[in-house]
C-alpha cells in the first residue's frame, strides 16, 4: 500500500550531459583535492607495460520510486521544479522510460566504470500498462535500462513475498498465466536486495542482502534495505510471514561482513528518505552546512550508519535531494534521492583508491538531472510500451466518466481525495443506506485526473486506465460501525502517534467538516468540537457507519482505531466504486466539476 515516511525512533559530477538536460544540484566536491591521476584509467611506467592508476572514478547512476511509470506521467506528477539563477522557479515536463533510457545511455558514454542502481519501489502502485500485468512490463523495461541492482521498497510487497520472488526469478503468473503467447516471463536481470526483510521461520533474508560490483580490481558493495515500518504501510497479506529489521543495524552488520570479504567501498540503497526544505530538484540542501536543508527519517539513519558506508541512495518520500549528512565520525557523506516516477536520475562520482580499496570520500560529488522529454526516444522502450499498450487497450481505453477541468491530488485536502471519498460514500449507501461518511487515505491516491486528453479519447474524458493510475491497489470498499468518540480518535490519529511527525490527513466525504489547527501539536491539532456531520456536532455516544478501503479497515497507516470497527461488510473493488460514481454522475455534456476541497478548515 501507499508509502508515507515514518519517523525514525531509534535510532559525478556529470562527465557528459546531453543537450537539453536541465540544471544541477551539486553536493560539493568536499574540501580535499585528489592527485592529478584521479579519473585516469591507466598509466605507463616506461617499460612497455600498462597498469591501473591508483585512483579510478566510478560513475553511479541512480533513481528511485519508478512505480511502473513507463509512459510520461501526466499533470503535476510529470513535472519537476527548477530554481533559476535569479531565484525564480520554472517547471519542466519530465519522465517516461523512453526518455530515461536515452539520458542514462548518454550519461554512460565514455564511462567504462559505470553502475546503475535504484532505491526501491520500482513496481507497485503502477499505472494500468504495468499494474494490469503484475508489473512484468516494468521489469522488462528495467532490464532494458541495464539496471544493475536495486533495494526492495515497501511497494515490492504489495502482492506478497512470493510474487516478489517471481519478479526476481521469472515464470508466468500463477493465476493469470502468461500474457504473450509463446513468451515466458524471464524475471529481473538485476538482483533485488532485501537485507532487512527476514522470513519469520528461517530468520534469513528472503532475497540477497548485498551484491558486489567488480571491474579490473575495483570492488564496490551494495547493501539494500527497505523501511522497517513497511508492515505499517502495506496490507497485512503482503507482509505475511515476514519480519522487517532496523535499517541501521542491518546495514552496519553487512558492512562489517563485506569488509571481512575485502570489500571496503560500500553504498547503501535505502528505501527511506528525507524532506528537503524546497521542492526544487536543484535546491542546495547544504547551503547552510551539511544536511542543513533536509529533515525526516533519513537524517537520523544517516547519522548512525557506520562510516564504512561511503554513500546512501535513498527513496520513499518522492523528494529530490543531493546533499551531505555527517556520519557517526562527523565526516560528511553523500545522500541522494531522485524524486519519483523516472523524472530525475542522480549522477554520482565515487573515486576509488586502488591502494586502500576504499572510496576517497573527500572527492565524492553528486547531482540530480532532469529526464527531459526534448531528447530522442529510445526505440526499444517505444516498442516495449506499444506491445503492452496493445494488450491493455481493450480494458484501458473504456470511458468511465467526464470532467470539466483538472482534478488535482495535491494539498492537505485535495479535489481528487474529495471525489474518491464521495464515490465511496455513494457506494456504501448502495450496500447499506445507513452509511454516514467515507474516509480515504492520502497515500492511496496516486495521481489526479487531467482534463487534457492523454490519447485519442478527447478532452475531459476519463478512461479506465486513467482511473487505474489514480487507484491501482485493488482494495475493497468496506463498511464498519464506530462510535462518535472513535471517529474523533481516528481524526486525531492523523496527526498524532506514528503520524505526529508526518501527518496523514484523511480525505473526507461531503457532509463531514472540521478544523485542523497545525499551529498546535499532536492530537490537539484536530479541534474536537469542530467535527460535524451535515452541520450537527458528532455525538460521542452515537454509532456512525463508515466506508473506508480495506487497507484502512485493517488499521493501516497508523490508524489503529479503524482496525477496531464492528459490523463489517466487505464490498467491491475501490476503483470499481470510483468508475461507477463517475459514470452515474457525469456525461459528455454534463461533466463533473473539480470539488472545491473546502471540507477541512486548515489553520497554519
Amino acid at each position: 500500500m501507499p508509502a508515507t515516511p515514518q519517523p525514525y525512533h531509534r535510532r559525478r559530477r556529470a562527465r557528459l550531459l546531453i543537450a537539453g538536460a536541465a540544471g544541477i544540484a551539486t553536493v560539493g566536491a568536499l574540501a580535499a583535492a585528489l592527485p592529478a591521476s584521479a579519473g585516469e584509467t591507466t598509466y605507463k611506467p616506461g617499460h612497455g607495460h600498462s597498469k591501473p592508476s591508483r585512483y579510478q572514478d566510478v560513475q553511479l547512476l541512480s533513481f528511485n520510486d519508478l512505480h511502473g511509470n513507463l509512459e510520461p506521467p501526466s499533470g503535476s506528477s510529470g513535472r519537476v521544479t527548477e530554481i533559476q539563477a535569479d531565484g525564480t522557479t520554472k517547471t519542466i515536463d519530465a519522465g517516461g522510460v523512453e526518455y530515461l533510457a536515452t539520458h542514462l545511455r548518454e550519461a554512460r558514454k565514455d564511462n567504462p566504470y559505470s553502475i546503475t542502481a535504484a532505491g526501491g519501489d520500482m513496481v507497485g502502485a503502477s499505472p494500468l500498462i504495468s499494474g494490469l500485468f503484475h508489473d512484468e512490463p516494468t521489469i522488462e523495461a528495467l532490464n532494458g535500462l541495464e539496471l544493475d541492482v536495486t533495494s526492495v521498497g515497501n511497494h515490492e510487497f504489495d502482492e506478497g513475498a512470493r510474487e516478489l520472488a517471481r519478479l526476481q526469478k521469472g515464470g508466468c503468473h500463477p493465476t493469470d498465466g502468461c500474457y504473450v503467447k509463446g513468451e515466458k516471463f524471464e524475471g529481473a536481470d538485476f538482483p533485488y536486495l532485501a537485507a532487512n526483510v527476514l522470513d519469520e521461520k528461517t530468520k534469513k533474508p528472503i532475497l540477497k542482502p548485498y551484491w558486489v560490483w567488480k571491474k579490473n580490481g575495483v570492488k564496490i558493495g551494495f547493501i539494500g534495505v527497505t523501511l522497517e515500518d513497511t508492515p505499517g504501510v502495506v496490507s497485512a497479506e503482503g507482509v505475511k510471514g515476514l519480519k522487517f529489521k532496523d535499517e541501521v543495524e542491518t546495514i552496519n552488520k553487512y558492512a562489517k561482513e563485506l569488509e571481512k570479504q575485502g570489500v571496503k567501498s560500500v553504498v547503501a540503497l535505502i528505501h527511506e528518505g528525507g524532506l528537503p526544505a524546497s521542492s526544487a530538484y536543484n535546491y542546495d540542501c547544504d547551503a547552510a552546512g551539511g544536511g542543513s536543508g533536509i529533515s525526516g527519517p533519513i537524517v537520523d539513519i544517516a547519522k548512525n550508519i557506520t562510516p564504512k558506508v561511503d554513500a546512501l541512495v535513498t527513496g520513499h518520500t518522492h523528494a529530490a535531494y543531493a546533499c551531505t549528512i555527517p556520519d557517526p565520525s562527523g565526516k560528511p557523506r553523500t545522500v541522494t534521492s531522485a524524486a519519483s516516477f523516472g523524472r530525475l536520475y542522480t549522477d554520482t562520482t565515487l573515486t576509488y583508491d586502488r591502494w586502500t580499496g576504499d572510496i576517497a570520500r573527500t572527492a565524492v560529488s553528486s547531482a540530480n538531472h532532469v529526464v527531459t522529454r526534448t531528447v530522442a526516444k529510445a526505440p526499444d522502450m517505444t516498442e516495449l510500451i506499444a506491445k503492452w499498450n496493445t494488450l491493455a487497450a481493450p480494458i484501458g481505453n473504456r470511458a468511465i466518466g467526464y470532467i470539466s477541468g483538472d482534478i488535482n491530488s495535491t494539498g492537505t485536502e485535495s479535489p481528487m481525495g474529495d471525489l474518491i471519498a464521495d464515490a465511496q460514500l455513494a457506494y456504501g449507501k448502495k450496500l447499506d443506506p445507513e452509511t454516514d461518511l467515507a474516509l480515504m487515505n492520502p497515500g492511496g491516491i496516486r495521481a489526479g485526473l487531467t482534463y487534457a486528453a492523454k490519447g485519442t479519447e478527447g478532452d475531459g474524458v476519463v478512461t479506465y486506465a486513467e482511473g487505474f493510475t489514480v487507484q491501482p491497489f485493488s482494495n475493497t470498499v468496506n463498511l464498519q460501525d464506530f462510535t462518535g468518540a472513535q471517529l474523533i480518535s481516528v481524526l486525531q490519529e492523523q496527526v498524532s502517534g506514528t503520524n505526529a511527525a508526518s501527518p496523514k490527513v484523511l480525505q473526507i466525504s461531503s457532509g463531514l467538516t472540521y478544523t485542523l489547527d497545525l499551529t498546535k501539536t499532536g492530537a490537539a491539532r484536530v479541534i474536537a468540537d469542530s467535527v460535524k456531520l451535515n452541520g450537527a456536532a458528532i455525538d460521542p455516544a452515537a454509532t456512525y457507519r463508515v466506508a473506508t478501503n480495506s487497507f484502512l479497515a485493517g488499521g493501516g497507516d497508523g490508524f489503529t482505531t479503524l482496525g477496531q470497527g464492528t459490523n463489517d461488510l466487505v464490498g467491491t473493488d475501490d476503483l470499481a466504486a470510483l468508475a461507477d460514481y463517475l459514470t452515474a454522475n457525469s456525461t459528455a455534456t454534463t461533466p463533473i466539476a473539480p470539488p472545491a476541497a473546502n471540507r477541512i478548515t486548515v489553520v497554519q
